[in-house]
């Protein structure tokens, strides 16, 4: 678990003119599949919202509107046993009249990277109100995984999520943080759970988004739990497919994922669509220009084949690793259109619970989709004493 950094440097995203020139012309070049007549997004993208939003990408997104949004990003680089880390750092305005800044990373998921929380980052930063859970403010660290966004594009084996949290330890040693909060959903759920479970004495607390399915005996479990899995199961059978394929054969698609940016797109934005609590309207959510930030970066970088594969890497975490019990102060938002909503008698089993919460809105990526709500909850969770 012995992690060694080089000196964090400063470091501003770079877009090769070459590589977007390229993209356009693979976009205005797609050759487009047939489409069940009013299949929607029944059967995968909606091949009628792809082509528009393909051809804007390729004749209507500005690129140098782009570049200019990542130079504007607190950008850095540090190399953590030899692997280049990106990440974004962010510190509290100054308030000598308030409570001091807690250090907080945040940990990103499939398939996104630190884009998951850049609307979050200023408003943890900077007090929501005077006085109360509202005036509590962040330095805030929010790392590319590697294998993701402008971190290191992996040519080998990805690290599993347990590595990637002795990183980040890394990370915030280097930082000069000593003690830190963390929070993070999907692949970032699993990174901060070992983060608290590998290092409890440096983890304030910890919160989350989803909860780990249980291992082991059913007949341990209660008639909720026994009915989470079921759901959990039926869910996989439904919409799980993609994961399979990354866990299995993820350098199969990673072929036609890289060269074509309308697969690309289509991979991608079907997640956003189906995971995000839109009601059916992608767009309502995301403007095409916050979805085409993401999907740039993603073929700019070369990186959707690394991050995939960091599905098989999750898989070989050992047994052994699944029942241990968390025991620092734990917290839980479970929005309703995320997708592995544990119930809150086994997060008492598992973990310190110290707050649960179930908003009404909200999906698989809240921080993007409603960064106030997002903050809300940290706030709630974060201000209670810990």
């Amino acid at each position: 678990m012995n992690k060694r950094a080089t000196p964090v440097t400063d470091f501003v995203p770079h877009t090769d003119p070459a590589v977007v020139e390229d993209l356009r012309a693979r976009a205005r070049a797609t050759r487009w599949p047939d489409a069940h007549d009013g299949a929607g997004w029944s059967l995968g993208t909606d091949i009628d919202y792809l082509r528009g939003l393909v051809e804007y990408w390729a004749d209507g997104f500005d690129f140098e509107a782009h570049r200019t949004r990542l130079a504007e990003l607190p950008s850095h680089r540090v190399e953590i046993d030899g692997i280049g880390i990106h990440f974004l750092h962010a510190r509290a305005e100054a308030r000598p009249d308030g409570p001091a800044p807690m250090p907080l990373l945040l940990a990103h998921g499939w398939p996104d990277s630190s884009w998951r929380y850049r609307k979050a980052l200023p408003l943890l930063t900077r007090p929501a109100a005077p006085t109360g859970e509202d005036a509590h403010v962040f330095d805030v660290v929010v790392p590319d995984m590697p294998g993701f966004g402008f971190s290191d594009r992996l040519t080998g084996a990805a690290p599993d999520v347990r590595a990637v949290a002795g990183m980040w330890a890394e990370l915030m040693t280097a930082l000069g943080y000593g003690r830190f909060a963390v929070a993070g959903g999907d692949f970032g759920a699993h990174v901060v759970r070992y983060l608290a479970l590998d290092f409890p004495d440096r983890v304030i607390a910890v919160h989350r988004m989803d909860g780990d399915l249980p291992a082991g005996d059913p007949a341990t479990l209660t008639q909720e739990e026994r009915d989470w899995i079921r759901d959990s199961q039926n869910w996989q059978a439904r919409e799980g497919a993609y994961s399979a394929v990354h866990v299995t054969k993820p350098q199969t698609a990673a072929v036609g994922l890289t060269d074509s940016p309308a697969g690309l797109a289509a991979w991608i934005v079907e997640k956003l669509q189906s995971w995000s609590d839109c009601g059916g309207d992608l767009e309502s959510v995301y403007t095409r220009d916050e979805i085409l930030d993401l999907l740039t970066e993603y073929w700019v970088t070369g990186t959707i084949g690394s991050s995939i594969r960091s599905y098989r890497a999750m898989v070989e975490i050992p047994a052994d690793q699944l029942p241990r019990r968390v025991e620092v102060p734990s917290g839980f938002t479970m929005f309703p259109r995320d997708f592995k909503n544990a119930p809150r008698p086994w997060l008492e089993r598992m973990t310190n619970l110290v707050y649960y919460s179930e908003p009404t809105s909200g999906g698989h990526f809240v921080p993007f989709e409603d960064a106030e709500l997002y903050v809300q909850e940290l706030r709630k969770f974060l201000g209670t004493g810990i």
